[in-house]
């Protein structure tokens, strides 16, 4: 009887994958002052900014710093995109509004419902080596993220990077991060006397009937 040729090597499929993007946007040495007043104003102007967020939208205002932030985020994902296998053209709204958080300020935990992805871009991110943290869980001014299967980290064991719960990363002005919008975070006190400026976004998709799958 005559052997067959038999692959006894195994396949790996990196299946489900929960794909983050992070990359620093060049230019935003100039252009961060710009938007951070920007904000701040907007701040300023508006009670509960970051709660009423769907009340206004910054990107509708006619300036070149939004101008520019706008095309480097939709750069951002259309590379995002390619990068998950989408090969066919997308179109979509961005959605943004400010963040300004002052001292003791943070986000509870929560999912951008109604969009595809979400994101954020860091204006001002003040330095937390002097901050009275008291505690060492705070993790000041930092942004974590959760594993979206319910208790998958209840089989976790350690260097199994696939149940990891947490992802948590403390970002750098000029840093911008796009995510899936039904990933829950939530963002750690700020404990710097300096505010903590970021514009958060939603990525809405135009309907078409092209994006039913096969």
């Amino acid at each position: 009887m005559t052997e067959q040729n038999v692959n006894i090597n195994p396949t790996f499929l990196n299946l489900w994958p929960t794909v983050f993007m992070q990359l620093s946007l060049p230019g935003h040495e100039r252009a961060n002052p710009v938007i951070a007043d920007l904000i701040l104003s907007k701040n300023v102007e508006k009670q509960n900014m970051t709660e009423n967020y769907t009340d206004d939208n910054l990107f509708k205002l006619e300036h070149p710093a939004v101008f520019w932030l706008q095309q480097c985020i939709d750069k951002a994902i259309d590379d995002y995109s390619k990068n998950c296998g989408i090969d066919y053209t997308l179109k979509w709204n961005l959605q943004g509004w400010g963040n300004v958080n002052m001292k003791g300020d943070y986000h509870n935990l929560h999912n951008h419902p109604h969009s595809w992805l979400s994101g954020t871009y860091y204006i001002n991110v003040p330095d937390q080596n002097d901050a009275e943290t008291f505690r060492n869980d705070l993790n000041p001014a930092s942004i974590s993220f959760f594993d979206p299967r319910p208790q998958a980290n209840m089989n976790s064991i350690k260097n199994d990077k696939q149940v990891d719960p947490e992802y948590r990363v403390l970002p750098k002005s000029g840093d911008l991060f796009i995510w899936p919008a039904f990933i829950h975070h939530l963002v750690h006190p700020n404990m710097s006397e300096a505010p903590r400026i970021s514009l958060s976004f939603n990525v809405i998709i135009e309907w078409s009937n092209d994006l039913i799958p096969n």
